[in-house]
């Protein structure tokens, strides 16, 4: 991995953690001409067997990847009582800068659940961005975070993690968001959705609504019988991304 990718820092001076796969076949230290952000959800990490297999995949079509972590959590400096979904569109941002300063202007971005809503908001207002992909993206962001962790006290771990302790401060930016479903209709690059109908989590319905919101002109791959970590069809999530991103980020 190259220092121009495990340097990346965002406006508050925090390393971010992150894992940079080269096209296969392509020298590690060379410079992609176009390249795959991924990113994690609440509670989450880069090191996702699902993250981790879809950037094997983009590699063997030929597509470089970095994989990130957003500060707070994994590996990356920060406190995850501050990591929020508004904190992450700036994490994103700064990453863009690094990948641009470095000359690569071909940039595509695909995000799990929070990662997904992340997404919504930062290509809604950098064109950098060429190509978006939601996994099993989140949405409604208010509704989930109360749904799932309205329950708890601040200070709780979430997802029965202590090193996730539910916070006001995420609460209070969840609450601010409520949806990106007006982020959504403003996303002018192409758009794949991928959601499994038996989601507990984050309901295909979210991205059903997205994809209204943005006129129907999101792709949409619906997962029969598949939940939020794509469980047993890790393979089939892949399938479905790569050909995508392939077609799209190098047009």
């Amino acid at each position: 991995m190259t220092a121009r990718f495990d340097a990346i820092r965002n406006a508050r001076g925090e390393r971010l953690d992150t894992a940079f796969t080269p096209a296969n076949g392509a020298p590690p230290s060379s410079t992609p001409e176009a390249i795959v952000v991924i990113a994690h959800g609440v509670t989450s990490n880069k090191d996702r067997p699902y993250l981790i297999a879809l950037a094997d995949g983009l590699a063997a079509a030929g597509i470089a990847s970095l994989r990130i972590s957003y500060a707070g959590n994994g590996a990356s400096d920060g406190a995850f009582e501050e990591a929020t979904p508004t904190k992450e569109v700036a994490d994103l941002g700064a990453v863009i800068d690094a990948l641009t300063s470095a000359d690569i202007r071909r940039i595509g971005y695909v995000g799990h659940s929070m990662g997904g809503a992340v997404g919504v908001l930062r290509a809604a207002v950098d064109d950098r961005i060429a190509c978006l992909v939601s996994l099993a993206g989140m949405v409604h962001v208010h509704a989930f975070m109360q749904r799932c962790f309205g329950h708890l006290a601040y200070g709780d771990p979430m997802n029965g993690r202590p090193e996730c302790p539910w916070s006001r401060t995420l609460e209070d930016d969840a609450r601010r968001i409520g949806s990106v479903l007006p982020q959504a209709a403003r996303v002018p690059v192409p758009w794949l959705l991928v959601h499994g109908d038996a989601d507990d989590l984050v309901p295909l319905q979210d991205s059903l609504d997205a994809r209204a919101a943005a006129g129907g002109r999101p792709d949409l791959v619906v997962l029969p019988g598949v939940d939020h970590r794509f469980t047993g069809a890790i393979p089939a999530m892949v399938d479905a991304v790569v050909p995508w991103i392939r077609r799209h980020l190098k047009s």
